[in-house]
């Protein structure tokens, strides 16, 4: 394997989605990494501790001194060997750690004596992580943002699907935004998240040369428990608004799809037919329940007895018809009330109102004039 530099250009290893070898302890990167690494650690949770104390207690070079004897043996060539391994698979990588000091020169050393030459990211996962959030608060504060807003059911992410100038930020998120929005998989970490945001910004720019706006929905502080950069979540809340609006049978139709047909598929993909449906009709009776305070006790009753007699239909004969009866009174007596509030604090800031298609026109026009 030829021999490459050691780097600090954070932009290009992320810009190219580099394979990453993050050597730091399992319990520091299920806190969160950097977007294509893989965890393959110097030292377990285990070793990590052991170390630390003895770093306090002793000093550097006994911690030192105790970590290759912790790491030695079979243990060592197992740990080296899953190094070079994906050294070899991946010969454009790197490989890193927390600062880009003792742990990763280490690593890469025990793979240098092996054979194999990989570089280091210099810095570490703290200087990338650093690059990150740097890049997303300057563009929060210099790139222009407009907002896309609408009713729920109006198909927000419908439009964005459909727009090369977006952040998709439910997406990165892996929620819907609303009480009934979690999915299957789990969200990623806080700062995996904000990791993904950063690339996902950079690549925005990387990819297009003007300096057009880029729209986002528009979203509260928090995505399911994921809270907004705080620095974006001002820029937004100052951002001229786009209002999309759907009549109500189209918006019933497109919550069908995405929280029955969809959102239930997901189920059954994750956990089987049977089950996987029993857990779709749990979760969705309990995130009902979770609103049921800012619903009144007994319209939360009527709701709930709409849902539960549209599962059970849907379980016994796969009509889904029923459904159509609680979405619709969701939108109507929760979701919507809400919105019209909302937006009646914001009305200075909306600059057009439309459907999908009259949306996606005038958002290019628009683009093209303030680019």
């Amino acid at each position: 394997m030829s021999q490459r530099p050691d780097t600090d250009d954070y932009a290009a290893i992320l810009l190219a989605d580099s394979p990453l070898i993050d050597t730091r302890a399992p319990i520091e990167y299920a806190k969160g990494g950097l977007p294509n690494s893989v965890n393959l650690p110097l030292m377990s949770d285990d070793e990590r501790e052991k170390v630390g104390t003895c770093y306090k207690q002793q000093g550097q070079q006994q911690a030192i001194e105790l970590g290759h004897q912790l790491v030695s043996g079979e243990l060592k060539r197992q740990r080296v060997e899953a190094w070079t391994d994906f050294a070899r698979r991946h010969p454009e990588g790197y490989i890193y750690c927390f600062r880009g000091g003792l742990r990763s020169h280490t690593s890469r050393q025990w793979m240098r004596d092996a054979g194999v030459d990989y570089p280091l990211i210099k810095g570490g996962y703290k200087a990338v992580r650093r690059y990150l959030i740097d890049l997303i608060d300057r563009q929060a504060a210099e790139h222009p943002w407009l907002i896309l807003s609408g009713r729920t059911g109006t198909g927000k992410t419908r439009v964005l699907d459909r727009i090369e100038s977006c952040l998709d930020l439910e997406g990165l998120a892996n929620h819907r935004g609303s009480s009934f929005g979690r999915r299957v998989q789990p969200q990623p970490t806080q700062i995996d998240f904000e990791n993904a945001l950063g690339v996902a910004m950079l690549k925005k720019l990387h990819q297009e040369q003007d300096l057009g706006p880029w729209m986002l929905e528009d979203e509260s502080r928090l995505i399911g428990r994921l809270s907004l950069p705080l620095s974006l979540h001002e820029a937004m809340g100052q951002a001229p608004i786009v209002v999309l609006e759907e009549p109500m049978a189209l918006r019933v139709e497109q919550v069908r799809s995405d929280y029955v047909e969809d959102l239930c598929a997901e189920y059954v993909e994750h956990y089987g037919e049977q089950a996987g449906f029993e857990a779709y009709a749990d979760y969705m009776l309990q995130s009902l329940h979770r609103v049921r305070k800012r619903l009144g006790l007994e319209r939360h009753e009527q709701i709930r007895t709409l849902m539960q007699q549209a599962l059970d239909q849907h379980r016994q004969h796969r009509d889904i018809s029923l459904h159509d009866q609680w979405i619709e009174a969701m939108l109507s007596k929760y979701y919507d009330p809400m919105y019209d509030y909302q937006l009646s604090k914001k009305q200075e800031r909306v600059l057009f109102r439309g459907n999908q298609q009259q949306v996606i026109d005038w958002f290019a026009d628009y683009r093209q004039q303030q680019g």
